[in-house]
């Protein structure tokens, strides 16, 4: 059975699906894995040191011989009509923007699957790429909101005077926020958070921050995200948030949710709020931003001097991390649905799907959308 890594060709895109240090995971179960000459070079992973771990390197079309094809974006429809029937998919395959790639999988009898749909079950921890990448996203949104700040983070005490420490505003309070919450609280920022979801608060607390309480109405839901509220809370919330957002130096914006558009959080009325050299980091912009006005892969100055950064493949400025984490969780996943090779007999795939990981992941199988009637 082979497993292969193409080379990402999405713009911006610098993670791999697997490194190094986990092809002896594959090849102790049997696979054998081939990876696309460069695959992994944005990720520091070089030829050399797959091939030194036990991979094949392949300089020519490498989809067609796959068994399983590992890979950070979805595969293209041309990519997919490469492949044979039956074989296996594994990326981030969201159900609303990669419908060309579903159709394509579907139609040439491949079984797609989507790290977006792996269910939040403790039992797939280990193969949740949307936390294992939030906390990625987390951890890059505060060091750019430091680098195109003005200020200092920590308060500092110097013989010119004292230094005040920077007021840190995070919006959402998920893996990202938390994440965002954390590294702010190293730099010495005064940090403070808000989240539709009450339960989060301890978790804020427990970081050194401040949890905003508005009293509003809770908007947990299930699977650990926030229900969709409606236009009139939305209203409210906005109107409760603005004094705290008037009075912050760095706001960080996290609220997303998987296969939907982003919340608006902060209408343009609450950007001109902010002071001049104020910064707004919002990781949610490629997929309709919680604040208004931002665009993915830009920074937008308003006529008030606000920045605005809208996030766009995030994870991927920090690739080696963000490959490390990712080639585990696919790794995990991959592990689930093999039947380890006995001595003298293959490897094999055990799609079964009355296990609730396979079976929320699947989109397609056997020439169809998985559902589909």
């Amino acid at each position: 059975m082979r497993v292969v890594v193409p080379k990402e060709i999405k713009d911006g895109e610098k993670r791999v699906a697997l490194v190094p240090d986990v092809i002896n995971k594959l090849t102790r179960l049997g696979f054998d894995v081939v990876i696309e000459s460069g695959a992994g070079v944005h990720s520091q992973a070089v030829d050399a040191e797959y091939k030194a771990a036990g991979a094949t390197i392949s300089d020519g079309e490498v989809l067609s011989t796959a068994d399983a094809v590992l890979s950070v974006q979805p595969l293209t429809p041309a990519q997919m009509g490469k492949l044979k029937k039956g074989a296996i998919t594994i990326s981030f395959l969201s159900p609303v923007t990669a419908v060309d790639s579903i159709d394509a999988a579907a139609s040439a009898g491949v079984t797609a699957f989507s790290l977006e749909l792996v269910p939040r079950i403790s039992r797939a921890q280990s193969m949740d790429a949307l936390t294992s990448q939030a906390l990625c996203a987390g951890y890059r949104a505060v060091l750019v909101g430091a680098e195109l700040s003005p200020r200092f983070f920590p308060m500092l005490m110097t013989a010119a005077g004292t230094v005040t420490p920077a007021q840190v505003l995070v919006l959402g309070a998920g893996v990202a926020g938390l994440q965002a919450i954390a590294t702010a609280r190293r730099l010495g920022a005064v940090v403070s958070a808000y989240d539709v979801r009450p339960a989060s608060a301890d978790e804020v607390r427990s970081m050194g921050a401040t949890f905003i309480e508005l009293e509003l109405e809770s908007l947990e839901g299930s699977g650990g995200y926030a229900r969709e509220m409606t236009e009139d809370r939305a209203a409210k919330q906005r109107d409760l948030l603005t004094p705290y957002i008037a009075k912050s130096h760095i706001v960080i914006t996290t609220a997303a949710v998987p296969g939907r558009q982003a919340p608006r959080l902060m209408t343009q009325a609450m950007v001109d709020s902010m002071g001049p050299g104020t910064v707004i980091v919002d990781l949610a912009a490629e997929t309709g931003g919680n604040v208004e006005g931002s665009k993915p892969g830009e920074i937008v100055i308003t006529s008030g001097g606000v920045k605005i950064w809208g996030g766009k493949d995030v994870p991927s400025h920090l690739p080696f991390h963000a490959s490390f984490l990712y080639s585990r969780n696919v790794v995990n996943l991959l592990t689930l649905m093999t039947t380890a090779a006995k001595e003298g007999e293959a490897v094999a795939f055990n799609l079964n799907f009355e296990d609730e990981i396979i079976n929320g992941s699947a989109l397609t199988h056997a020439g169809s959308r998985r559902g589909d009637k």
